[in-house]
């Protein structure tokens, strides 16, 4: 069952990474997405909410909340430049 797991979420990296790099629009979308998780992610771990994930018995820990925020805040504003502000080459 891990090895499907771990082959569905290579799938959707990498269809990630393809819609990425073609795709000012998607680059444009996932600002505002990663914005939002960054939010969600900080206020909960500020909060001490304690996340499970679903389908296991893993626990997401407030600290581990911090850390995520903070990188998805990051991808925000890599996707902004790169969607928003910077021109792409004709």
């Amino acid at each position: 069952m891990t090895v499907i797991y771990i082959l569905l979420i290579l799938c959707i990296l990498i269809l990630t990474i393809y819609f990425v790099i073609k795709s000012v629009d998607f680059r444009k979308f996932l600002s505002g997405a990663f914005f939002v998780s960054g939010g969600i992610q900080i206020y909960l771990a500020f909060a001490k909410v304690s996340i499970p994930v679903l389908g296991t018995d893993i626990v997401q820990h407030a600290e581990l909340g911090y850390a995520r925020g903070i990188l998805h805040l990051i991808l925000c504003l890599v996707c902004f430049y790169f969607g928003f502000i910077k021109k792409p080459k004709q």
